[in-house]
């Protein structure tokens, strides 16, 4: 069968969109598994902690960085990819912020699990990393793009 002129073909999304729409997919499931189950991260942290305060010169990190710094990088990917899917930092952002405070709301009815502000505050500064990074990515694909092709 032949293929369709190219004007009855649907638009296309960007390859980098559709990977970004499938791999935000992917995240989500895995961070909500992460956020929502009963188990409790402290362990995890505790271990975490105690392995970096064995390194020389760490001895003074405590859990609660830890579990900060977790939250952060938690989010950096829901930053990065929205921002990729939305091609705008600040939705990514925006959009991260309501991510992070119904996890927080839900936490509320999960046992064993503390909702809190601080939390949210890494979760967005996580997001807004993720999307810093995804933005520098766009705008560095854009120039690009935008430069004369070189004279031959």
């Amino acid at each position: 069968m032949a293929d369709p002129p190219d004007g009855d073909q649907a638009p296309r999304a960007p390859v980098s969109r559709r990977v970004a729409g499938i791999a935000l997919a992917v995240y989500f499931a895995i961070a909500a598994v992460i956020l929502l189950s009963p188990f409790r991260p402290q362990r995890v942290v505790y271990v975490i902690g105690d392995a970096i305060r064995q390194a020389p010169g760490l001895g003074f990190v405590r859990d609660n960085w830890v579990e900060f710094a977790a939250n952060i990088l938690l989010f950096v990917p829901l930053g990065f990819l929205l921002t990729l899917l939305l091609r705008h930092h600040w939705w990514g952002v925006m959009l991260a912020l309501g991510v992070s405070a119904l996890a927080e709301l839900a936490q509320i009815v999960v046992p064993s699990r503390q909702p809190s502000l601080r939390d949210v505050l890494a979760n967005v500064l996580g997001a807004a990393i993720g999307a810093a990074l995804a933005w520098l990515l766009v705008l560095r694909r854009e120039r690009r793009r935008a430069r004369p092709a070189p004279a031959s």
